[in-house]
């Protein structure tokens, strides 16, 4: 599971990607981050792949989960 998302789990900087965060570590689920606000091409990127508008962004094996 890889989290696309604002900031980073110990900082999240939105409260639907603090969500995200606490949803995932609720279920004992591992994952790994890539925070958007560090990279523009990366948080606009992210947005075309998937064909959805918002951060966070959730993926399991490179297929879009949900944002």
């Amino acid at each position: 599971m890889v989290l696309f998302m604002n900031g980073n789990p110990s900082f999240p900087q939105c409260g639907f990607s603090d969500k995200a965060v606490a949803m995932l570590k609720n279920l004992d689920i591992e994952f790994a981050y890539v925070d958007v606000l560090s990279d523009g091409f990366i948080r606009e990127g992210i947005k075309e792949y998937a064909n959805w508008p918002t951060i966070p962004q959730l993926y399991s094996n490179k297929e879009f989960i949900g944002g």
